[in-house]
């Protein structure tokens, strides 16, 4: 789940750095950007071995 929260989380910093002209507002965004995109380097893949019965 932490690894899709990032996902959503990066897509929402894009979209707002697309539209955003004030550079004080773009660096902010840059930052959270760049600390989702760490949180979901960091966080490891989920095991997705399931065991069939």
């Amino acid at each position: 789940m932490d690894r899709t929260v990032a996902r959503l989380n990066i897509e929402h910093y894009r979209r707002l750095l697309a539209r955003e002209t004030d550079e004080t507002r773009r660096q902010t965004i840059l930052r959270l950007l760049a600390e989702e995109e760490a949180k979901l380097n960091d966080t490891p893949p989920p095991n997705r071995k399931h065991k069939l019965r």
